[in-house]
């Protein structure tokens, strides 16, 4: 493509190769200025009917202004090349300033704080960017932040679920999916929001988890969620917590950690409901560093943070708090108001039988999950130990790991208290580390064809 000539583009020289294409950078002869363009990948716009609708998402996402956001251009089709010509940025990717450790505390800051600002510009033009991570931050040499590729990852969302089929086979070995219909996965895996994990529907909502999980990633040098595989990567984003940032890394701002949690709640609902707000609070939290001086929370807004604190520590939130309100004014009026010895024994009884069916759900629910799994046909073994599930299979493709571990997420939302249940998907284990699974404790289920080996 070198000395080629799209429109009046001159294609000068390579830049890099990406999941969407190729990116050079070359000239506008017209305006005499550099610009980036990039060729889409051919199989990705060979249907006509997705090709139309892809540039018709392309050209709104070019309507979205920002200084934060990297202008598009133009979008067109020369010769049966797909291109998009894009503002030419002169600087590193925030992956490449944490490598080399450039960025501080106040910077890291400033760059989540534009950065979020973009993104609530083009959330306000119903456009997702659905792929934000660190390498599609830019920071030129004046230190202003740009989001790359806004609009972009909305190609893979057009395509046709017959164009999958050899596309999504093996996710052990694959760290940037597409995703199309519920079930199927877009986005790099460290940087999914859970509801991409599961491959449900992308809002923009999972662009502030995935905004978290940047800001994270610049405050420790280190992300959040981390896995030998990206299946593992993805359970973590889907079931586990992320280490608070002040036990990473000492000295962090107690406000950044409640920032960084808020943007990684696993519920949707339960996170900024807007990048607006995020800036919001981190343009506050840029101002305290800058002064030095922590500001005092106004009483309204600690009271709202202690709700918060509540809502997410006691079991089912609000409701668990009535919950326990509630039981706290039954005991008191059997304590404090003249009642009968019979009337008291009744109720003790009552209470334990309660108390024994609320204790044994966990495992009733372990069982029904047993069962249900066990119809996999490529499950081999299903192992329980105290709140861990393994479940062994030939090959663990998306379509095994989603349904095991919305099972597993369904499972979770239903428990009244206790530590959350944990799921891990294996398909490579050895012969002899399988044969030494099922000899220990905890089996629940061997499919019929698995031969014991002696011993």
């Amino acid at each position: 493509m070198v000395g080629k000539k799209l429109k009046h583009f001159e294609i000068e020289e390579l830049l890099g190769k990406g999941g969407m294409g190729t990116v050079y950078c070359a000239r506008d002869v017209r305006l005499n200025r550099r610009v980036a363009i990039k060729v889409l990948r051919s199989d990705l716009t060979s249907n006509r009917d997705r090709q139309k609708r892809f540039l018709q998402e392309a050209r709104a996402a070019s309507a979205v202004t920002h200084p934060a956001i990297a202008q598009i251009y133009d979008v067109d089709e020369v010769e049966n090349t797909t291109f998009i010509a894009m503002e030419y940025v002169e600087g590193q990717t925030v992956s490449q300033l944490i490598a080399k450790r450039e960025l501080d505390l106040l910077g890291s800051v400033e760059v989540a704080l534009q950065v979020a600002e973009g993104l609530s510009r083009a959330h306000e033009a119903n456009i997702v960017h659905r792929d934000i991570k660190s390498d599609n931050i830019m920071v030129t040499r004046d230190g202003h932040a740009k989001l790359l590729d806004f609009g972009l990852a909305k190609l893979l969302d057009l395509q046709e679920e017959s164009d999958l089929v050899g596309e999504i086979q093996d996710l052990t070995h694959t760290k940037t999916l597409p995703k199309t219909l519920p079930g199927t996965i877009l986005g790099t895996a460290s940087y999914m929001s859970p509801e991409q994990a599961r491959g449900r529907e992308v809002t923009q909502n999972s662009d502030i988890f995935s905004m978290g999980i940047v800001i994270y990633e610049m405050a420790t040098g280190e992300l959040p969620f981390k896995g030998e595989t990206p299946l593992d990567t993805m359970h973590a984003i889907a079931f586990d917590e992320a280490r608070p940032i002040t036990i990473v890394r000492k000295n962090l701002p107690p406000e950044l950690h409640r920032i960084i949690s808020q943007c990684l709640r696993k519920r949707p609902e339960d996170r900024y409901q807007n990048a607006g707000s995020l800036a919001a609070d981190l343009k506050d939290l840029k101002r305290d560093i800058e002064s030095g001086i922590q500001r005092s929370v106004p009483p309204e807004k600690r009271i709202q943070r202690w709700l918060e604190w509540l809502k997410y520590s006691m079991p089912f939130g609000f409701k668990g708090i009535a919950v326990a309100a509630i039981s706290l004014i039954l005991a008191g009026v059997l304590i404090f108001k003249a009642t009968s010895i019979g009337t008291l024994f009744v109720a003790v009884i009552l209470g334990l039988f309660a108390y024994r069916y609320v204790r044994n759900r966990k495992n009733r629910m372990l069982k029904r999950f047993a069962n249900e799994v066990s119809k996999f046909p490529e499950v081999r073994t299903i192992v329980i130990r105290g709140d861990q599930v393994t479940v062994v299979v030939d090959q663990a493709k998306a379509k095994t790991y989603i349904r095991i571990n919305s099972l597993i997420d369904l499972m979770n939302k239903k428990l009244y208290f206790g530590s959350r249940i944990e799921a891990a998907v294996r398909d490579d284990l050895s012969s002899d580390e399988f044969q030494r699974v099922i000899r220990e404790s905890g089996v629940v289920y061997i499919r019929d064809d698995v031969v014991m080996k002696s011993e």
